[in-house]
């Protein structure tokens, strides 16, 4: 069987408002532009997740919605506290977890970028994939019948995007 893993950074958000704290701030304007494309993006290549694992931080809270409107009939997202900046330790030990063979996490960095390093195989030729810009995406596979035997080094990055590419 294979498993997929959609990896999601949140997109651009604002640093509009001083009052807010770090976990309140919204997205900018170029920011939800990003997670729509990365919806359409997601939906035109046929990487449909069908679990969701998603920080409650209002910024990832709002890319997922953008990306989800994209879908019929998108998941509904998990919002957990323990993935709001989140290392990538605590990111694997939430997809152990998952039950649906296509799994998505909608996180922030460092750890999103940590993750993808640690999860692959081979780095990814892209020269933004270790860096993992906002609302960057990879698609990860996984050669496994269960997410909890997905392990570091184990992941084939199938695809990979930055929002730049897309707009």
């Amino acid at each position: 069987m294979t498993l997929t893993l959609i990896l999601t950074r949140h997109a651009k958000s604002s640093w509009g408002d001083a009052d807010l704290n770090d976990h309140a701030r919204p997205l900018n304007k170029r920011g939800r532009a990003s997670a729509k494309a990365i919806g359409r993006w997601l939906v035109s290549k046929g990487y449909t997740p069908e679990e969701v694992f998603c920080s409650d931080a209002e910024r990832t809270r709002e890319t997922w919605a953008l990306i989800a409107d994209r879908f019929v009939g998108a998941p509904k997202a998990h919002y957990l506290r323990e993935l709001y900046l989140a290392d990538p330790e605590v990111m694997l030990n939430v997809v152990r977890k998952a039950d649906a063979p296509v799994a998505m996490i909608v996180a922030h960095n460092p750890g999103s970028a940590y993750m993808a390093r640690r999860l692959a195989r081979e780095p990814y030729p892209h020269q933004r994939f270790h860096h993992y810009p906002t609302a960057a995406t990879a698609v990860i596979e996984f050669d496994e019948d269960s997410w909890a035997d997905v392990n570091w080094g184990t992941g084939r990055v199938v695809d990979f995007v930055v929002p730049r590419e897309l707009i």
